[in-house]
């Protein structure tokens, strides 16, 4: 019967991931993770990758 349980919770929490996901992607936002994802070009990630990449050539 637990199994069952923690089953269904899981089952709710990957569902409810994937609606969240699925509703982003409709409004146009590409990065879902950045802030600013609905008003940037889709290359709002690589600003931050670029940032850390200058501050490894320092050292």
């Amino acid at each position: 019967m637990g199994d069952w349980i923690v089953g269904g919770i899981l089952l709710i929490i990957i569902g409810a991931a994937i609606r969240f996901i699925w509703k982003e992607k409709k409004k146009g936002r590409r990065c879902i993770g950045c802030p600013a994802s609905g008003y940037c070009s889709g290359n709002c990630c690589s600003i931050e990758k670029k940032k850390v990449d200058k501050r490894e050539e320092k050292d």
